[in-house]
């Protein structure tokens, strides 16, 4: 008798646990994301339209919004992460623009420095020395300068690529929202 309770309750538990395991399926099926809502749209149907007529006028407005905007928004989100790594490049490239001024600032400072300590002091070898010093620190001053500046504008640069590629993902939207509108759904993004 103990041996058939225990199955009893084995059946039991296993016939729950198989339940809530087909619940969790049908939970995850019904949370899948529509065309919509992929793109930051938000769209209920006021006519009382089901999934599969929704999907379906998500689709028609989709292809509708690409062909009067000419912008994707799949290939716009692309377009926005290689514009976001050209400029994280150019940022260092940039960075990188001052490189040697300091070494070439010596050598002008040495030079400079030798020809004044030979009018000055008959004595070359030190101007060149003081000369190359100041002609260090004032390179590597006009390289920094240098690097910030490249910096800055490749970041300016970079913040124009992206306004731009909004202002054309904002007029998709758009698009697609009057479309979605005019076929009786409220629209939101």
């Amino acid at each position: 008798m103990k041996i058939m309770t225990s199955r009893a309750v084995f059946l039991f538990l296993a016939m729950v646990l198989a339940g809530g395991a087909t619940a969790q399926q049908t939970t995850t099926q019904t949370q899948q994301k529509t065309l919509a809502a992929t793109i930051d749209v938000y769209v209920f149907p006021t006519k009382g339209q089901d999934a599969a007529q929704q999907s379906q006028d998500e689709a028609a407005c989709y292809s509708w919004a690409v062909q009067n905007t000419g912008n994707d928004p799949f290939a716009l989100a692309q377009q926005a992460q290689q514009q976001a790594a050209q400029t994280e490049q150019a940022k260092q490239q940039a960075s990188q623009a001052g490189a040697g001024a300091g070494a070439r600032g010596a050598v002008g400072g040495a030079a400079a420095g030798a020809l004044i300590g030979e009018i000055a002091s008959n004595d070359p070898g030190r101007g060149a020395a003081y000369g190359a010093a100041a002609g260090l620190v004032a390179g590597r001053r006009r390289g920094r300068q240098a690097s910030a500046q490249a910096t800055k504008q490749v970041e300016q640069q970079g913040q124009q690529a992206q306004q731009a590629t909004a202002e054309q993902m904002q007029n998709f939207k758009k698009a697609f929202s009057v479309c979605l509108e005019a076929k009786d759904y409220l629209v939101k993004f």
